[in-house]
């Protein structure tokens, strides 16, 4: 319901300093909404810095499982949540009521596209709403989801503000701080990765680092909300145009007879102007697939149009179709036989190494473009035993990672590496498949080479 702006007065307009403290002190409360990839490891590092965490989300199985001390992200373990809990400083909950309690509300929900390949905030906008109705005077609101500049000012602030008759910047302050998780790197987490956080307004940007300060190594305070989301961007736009490059490459040089790989390998001896991306099978996960078309949406708004950008994600969208081609070609040279009733083992469903993420992975769309030529398709992924339920592949839901054996293996006309977890016995699989399509020259890494391993 509404307030009555004038109803609003000077005294509820609340003292920041206060509230500093209480960030300062870790005696805050904070709120993640969201209780996925970015929000769980958020809420680990909140906990282990002093902070009384509410964990938000319209998923029952998972609250139940978190309040159950059980995580359902393999790379957060679940003594974690158990500690937290037996703590007394985390509780999880589909009750957006416990948001009223929270000095800070951290948003990290979801920002797919839609099949048009436009922004769909259908989840930030319905949260906003949700956070609106229990808003209260003294507030820190951030969001972390990925999206296009302005979505922070032109999106969430009116609604918050048509919403309460409160005001950002003197009743409820408003931020934006780009999430920077990258699930399974041992080396940086949500604790020592630096933040940048951009307030709307001097209050907001003041409140908003001072929390992240508490619980993150380094923040990088920005200017305005906007400059946060287009560092975001910038980020994932500057990977997805380098992997495209090399991906280019990769058709290029394997014309010429010329292994892109060891190219890469030895480019990067080069110490200054030069950095690493390698090829694969296409882009995965939630970020590199999909931030780039924030940006070129939104460019159009400013009749720009980014070809540069468009290129690049043209480029890796058609990895997925060139290395299906390159399997057919091998199973014809190596085999004599088409994609068309040949029996193919899918090696690696997620995204990428030694995660149990599939969010955009492209293994999912290159066993749809198998199974559409003809194929029978298994998969062997230790980290996805069986397939969740996704909105674009709701075909392949329920199916289940093989168990491994020689037998097994030799039953298959060709194994067709995507993901280059690190537990795969790749001796094994050399041993016993009969033929072995490698997109991520993982083989070559193991110091294994034979004829009938094909890199592509």
């Amino acid at each position: 319901m509404t307030q009555n702006l004038k109803a609003v007065s000077v005294e509820s307009r609340p003292d920041i300093t206060q509230l500093i403290e209480k960030f300062e002190n870790a005696e805050a409360t904070v709120a993640v909404v969201g209780l996925g990839y970015v929000g769980l490891p958020l809420v680990n590092a909140l906990y282990t810095n002093g902070f009384n965490v509410i964990g938000f989300d319209v998923d029952h199985k998972r609250v139940e499982s978190l309040n159950a001390g059980k995580s359902p992200i393999k790379h957060i373990a679940s003594e974690s949540f158990a500690e937290m809990l037996e703590a007394g400083k985390f509780e999880a909950t589909t009750s957006s009521d416990y948001l009223a309690k929270a000095d800070a509300i951290i948003i990290c929900v979801p920002t797919p596209l839609t099949r048009q390949r436009e922004p769909d905030l259908k989840f930030v906008v319905e949260t906003t709403k949700v956070i609106a109705k229990h808003l209260k005077p003294g507030q820190l609101i951030t969001l972390e989801s990925t999206t296009y500049p302005g979505t922070t000012s032109e999106v969430m602030k009116p609604i918050l503000e048509r919403e309460t008759g409160l005001i950002s910047g003197e009743h409820f302050f408003l931020a934006y701080s780009p999430e920077r998780e990258d699930p399974g790197n041992e080396k940086f987490s949500a604790q020592n990765t630096p933040k940048v956080v951009g307030g709307d307004g001097e209050k907001a940007l003041e409140l908003a680092t001072k929390l992240y300060e508490k619980f993150i190594g380094k923040v990088v305070s920005v200017s305005t909300p906007e400059t946060a989301e287009a560092v975001k961007l910038t980020e994932n736009i500057f990977r997805a145009v380098n992997i495209a490059l090399v991906n280019e490459l990769k058709v290029v040089y394997s014309k010429m007879g010329i292994d892109v790989w060891e190219v890469i390998d030895a480019a990067s001896t080069k110490p200054f102007g030069f950095m690493p991306f390698y090829p694969g099978p296409g882009l995965g996960g939630h970020c590199i697939p999909i931030d780039p078309f924030y940006l070129t949406w939104k460019a159009r708004e400013f009749d720009v149009h980014t070809r540069f950008i468009e290129l690049a994600g043209e480029i890796n969208n058609n990895m997925v179709r060139y290395v299906v081609d390159n399997l057919a070609e091998a199973l014809s040279t190596h085999a004599e036989k088409s994609i068309k009733g040949s029996k193919i083992l899918l090696c690696g469903v997620a995204y990428k190494r030694n995660v149990d993420d599939m969010r955009e992975s492209p293994s999912l769309k290159i066993w749809e473009a198998l199974e559409q030529r003809g194929a029978q398709v298994d998969y062997l992924d230790p980290y996805l035993p069986k397939i969740p339920a996704t909105r674009e592949h709701a075909t392949l839901t329920g199916r289940e990672s093989v168990a491994v054996s020689a037998e097994t293996l030799k039953s298959y006309d060709a194994a067709f590496l995507a993901t280059d977890h690190d537990n795969f016995d790749y001796e094994m699989l050399a041993q016993n498949c009969k033929l072995i399509v490698d997109t991520r020259n993982a083989f070559a890494k193991h110091g294994i080479v034979a004829d009938h391993i094909v890199k592509t």
